[in-house]
């Protein structure tokens, strides 16, 4: 609560994003508390190692860690003995990443933490149901999304389903057409346009990007196993320089200037940064405990340490020479 008051009181702000992604801890043996063979982002691909959920709290490029909570896969949390052994209190149970990224969310909302909009990778992003969850929190969002998420054209027609004379009434709409892909949808109506999103190191940071209004596909199942459409976001694709493309979805308001669009969704390369320097600087993944309160005893200090970091980096940067 104390590391969530001081790091709003520093970043904090209807301009900050609060960022959530994975952090990655490669471990060797099958001791340490929810160790096991997954993806891991620091080696980029599948290993063995710890994954923490990381909320982190940016404002203006400079960020600071408010949450790393271990994710317990299935193995660990179906077998009471292997958790006892490492001290996993009984309350806590399998939670899928999304679910927990979102308890972490309402913590550190009830402690006062303060920002504009949650960013997320396609890891989150492509999850219907944290997108809604953010939503049903009346949360601005921006998350990364595959290219084969379905969409709705922002218009698309619903109409009252036809009733059966007798049986039990039909209440789900009937959709006009069939959704599309988010690929298919940028071919058939997206334009790029080259946007300036901020200014870099080493001059303007640009990039190609269409932008369309939409309907993701993430309401209730037909009968059919249809997928109504969802609340209209903007899908933005972005076409990288070598050809490739990525993906994103978010929901901030329809009057959302493009490069204010662009500028959130690229904001979340810092938590990234906030990842690197917690390792390289402060040790992160340096831990050598197998304990559940160990390894989160050792997390909440370095987020402690990192935050008076940049406590003292700000203060120093804004002090006259």
């Amino acid at each position: 609560e104390v590391l969530c008051e001081k790091v709003d009181a520093m970043l904090g702000g209807p301009t900050s994003f609060l960022i959530v992604d994975d952090a990655s801890l490669p471990k060797k043996g099958t001791e340490s508390v929810g160790v096991a063979h997954q993806y891991c982002g620091a080696l980029g691909k599948q290993a063995n190692c710890q994954v923490l959920v990381s909320l982190t709290l940016s404002r203006d490029e400079i960020p600071a860690a408010v949450g790393l909570r271990l994710y317990l896969p299935k193995a660990w949390a179906n077998d009471p003995e292997r958790c006892a052994t490492v001290k996993v209190p009984t309350s806590v149970v399998y939670k899928p990443k999304w679910r927990i990224a979102l308890d972490e969310i309402d913590r550190v909302r009830t402690s006062g933490v303060r920002f504009g909009c949650v960013l997320a990778d396609a890891g989150y992003g492509t999850c219907g149901e944290f997108r809604r969850g953010l939503s049903e929190r009346s949360l601005h969002w921006a998350v990364g999304i595959l290219s084969t998420q379905n969409m709705y054209p922002e218009d698309v027609g619903l109409s009252d389903p036809p009733q059966p004379r007798t049986g039990r009434r039909r209440v789900r709409q009937v959709v006009a057409e069939p959704p599309q892909s988010a690929e298919k949808f940028i071919q058939a109506g997206g334009t790029f346009r080259t946007i300036t999103w901020r200014d870099g190191t080493k001059g303007p940071m640009t990039g190609d990007f269409a932008i369309v209004r939409v309907r993701p596909a993430d309401g209730p199942d037909t009968k059919e196993g249809v997928q109504l459409p969802g609340d209209a976001a903007w899908l933005v694709c972005e076409r990288l320089r070598n050809g490739d493309r990525k993906y994103y979805l978010a929901n901030l308001p329809s009057s959302t200037s493009p490069k204010r669009l662009v500028r959130a969704i690229k904001a979340r390369w810092s938590c990234e940064q906030m990842h690197q320097q917690a390792k390289e600087e402060l040790g992160l993944d340096h831990f050598e405990g197998r304990s559940w309160l160990g390894l989160h005893h050792h997390t909440l200090l370095t987020m402690i340490a990192f935050a008076f970091l940049v406590h003292r980096r700000t203060t120093e940067n804004k002090s006259p020479t």
